[in-house]
C-alpha cells in the first residue's frame, strides 16, 4: 500500500464509520459458550465470546483469536449466523458484528483477556445477554432448527426436531 509523500491528499476524508467486531456462537449438548464481561459496558453480564477485528485480520481470524483469548478454547468458524449492525447495539459507538457458528472440541473454558468468567451455560439459562447477543443466539437456534444444523453439525439421533431443551451436538 502506498503511503509516501502526498498520501493524505490521495485519501478521501470520510466521517468515521462503525467499528467491526466478530462474535462466536458455540453450541454443544444443549449449552452455549458464554463469557462474563469484566469491563463496561455490561460489566458482569454474560455475552458471546468476541471482540474487535484488528487491522490486517479477517473476521474469521478475529473470531477464532477472540475465542481463544477469552475462553482458552480453540475453535473454527463453521458458518455464518448473521451480520448485525443496529446503530445502538453497542453504547460505546456504532458497531457492526459478524457472528459465526463455531466448531471444535468442547473443553473446559478458562477466562482470559477482558472476560471475568467463561462457562458452558444451558440454553434455557442464557437470558439477558449483553449487547444484542440474545437476538444473535435466537437467530442461530432458528437456523439450526430450520436447516438441521450448519455444515459439519449432526442432527440429534431422535426423530424429533431439536429444541432449546434437547440441545444440539457438534459432530466430532
Amino acid at each position: 500500500m502506498y503511503n509516501g509523500p502526498g498520501f493524505r491528499a490521495l485519501v478521501p476524508r470520510y466521517p468515521p464509520g462503525p467499528a467491526l467486531t466478530a462474535d462466536a456462537v458455540w453450541l454443544d449438548r444443549g449449552r452455549v459458550l458464554l463469557v462474563r464481561r469484566g469491563r463496561p459496558p455490561f460489566r458482569g453480564r454474560w455475552a458471546l465470546p468476541g471482540g474487535f477485528v484488528e487491522l490486517r485480520e479477517t473476521v474469521e481470524e478475529a473470531v477464532e483469536r477472540e475465542l481463544l483469548e477469552e475462553t482458552g478454547l480453540r475453535g473454527r468458524a463453521a458458518g455464518l449466523v448473521g451480520v448485525y449492525s443496529g446503530p445502538d447495539r453497542d453504547p460505546r459507538k456504532p458497531t457492526t458484528t459478524v457472528a459465526f457458528f463455531i466448531r471444535g472440541r468442547a473443553g473446559r473454558p478458562t477466562p482470559g483477556d477482558d472476560a471475568a468468567g467463561a462457562a458452558w451455560v444451558p440454553l434455557a439459562a442464557a437470558r439477558r445477554l449483553a449487547f444484542d447477543h440474545g437476538e444473535i443466539l435466537a437467530d442461530a437456534l432458528r437456523q439450526l432448527r430450520r436447516r438441521g444444523g450448519p455444515v459439519g453439525w449432526a442432527r440429534p439421533r431422535s426423530s424429533a426436531a431439536p429444541t432449546r431443551d434437547r440441545g444440539l451436538r457438534a459432530s466430532r
